[in-house]
């Protein structure tokens, strides 16, 4: 295995999560600890404040599921997010609104809904969220397949360390539905969120290191059951991290980027904020 040059170190703030069996950071942490329990019954979908009720209740689960974890993670950054460039991962989009349109093309054209083709674009999450919020900076979406949260971390990490900004990464995915659960397999919903920063500040829950590295490398496992289950989920990749951040310990995680190019992260955490003066 051979890696690259040394990348600074970035700051993490932030941490947001939204699943039905763990809807919210707070619910998911301690669950990942082994200091709480699932929700049961499970959450229906997030209701993100950020959005006037009408379109609330048009706007698709991956919207809704996006604005939840990206306005929860800008919350507890303390930060303004209409001045936070931002990076929205998912891997597949919404695949109930594609499955809908597929349908609606092959049986009666002429039935297809505007709102349903407006919504179907992989860039609708980020773009609500950019118009909810006035926000005015550079914005991303991106798709890698089941490599998306990790290539979603490594553009954030690029984009901090180049232009010496805090970026907002939110990635989230959905139930395939439809002839496209026979050849997709993402099941559950699943979105985290989190603000990535060049320097220390009095919200930084982690810090990490980064760099590449070339050559097949196992991902690193998830440890919990809760977790587990949510592997099923287009977005897994995320959930070494997270539950790395609920722990609040050392840890150095692998996630590959592809079959030969992976993400090390090398995470710390900061317990007091003792240095930060």
């Amino acid at each position: 295995m051979t890696t690259t040059n040394k990348t600074p170190t970035l700051y993490i703030e932030g941490p947001a999560f939204w699943a039905a069996t763990l809807p919210g950071w707070e619910i998911a942490s301690a669950v990942f600890r082994g200091d709480g329990a699932p929700s049961d019954p499970p959450a229906k979908r997030p209701s993100p404040q950020l959005l006037a009720p009408a379109e609330r209740r048009r706007a698709p689960d991956t919207v809704a599921l996006a604005l939840e974890v990206a306005g929860a993670a800008v919350a507890a950054s303390g930060r303004n997010a209409a001045d936070l460039p931002c990076v929205f991962a998912s891997a597949h989009g919404d695949l109930g609104i594609n499955d809908y349109m597929c349908g609606t093309l092959a049986a009666d054209p002429l039935l297809l809904s505007p709102i349903k083709f407006h919504n179907s674009v992989h860039n609708a999450a980020v773009g609500y969220w950019t118009i909810g919020t006035g926000c005015m900076a550079a914005s991303n979406s991106l798709a890698a397949y089941e490599s998306s949260f990790a290539s979603g971390l490594l553009e954030a990490a690029a984009q901090c360390a180049a232009d010496q900004r805090a970026v907002l990464l939110a990635g989230y995915d959905m139930p395939a539905v439809g002839a496209l659960a026979s050849v997709t397999t993402s099941r559950e919903m699943l979105a985290v969120a989190l603000v990535i920063s060049p320097t220390r500040s009095a919200r930084t829950v982690a810090s990490f290191e980064w760099s590449l590295a070339a050559g097949a490398q196992p991902a690193t496992p998830v440890r919990s059951d809760a977790a587990r289950a949510l592997q099923v989920n287009a977005m897994a990749d995320a959930l070494p991290l997270f539950e790395a951040l609920a722990r609040g310990e050392s840890e150095s995680l692998t996630l590959p980027l592809s079959a030969t190019l992976s993400l090390q992260v090398q995470l710390q955490p900061e317990l007091q904020l003792e240095a930060l003066s």
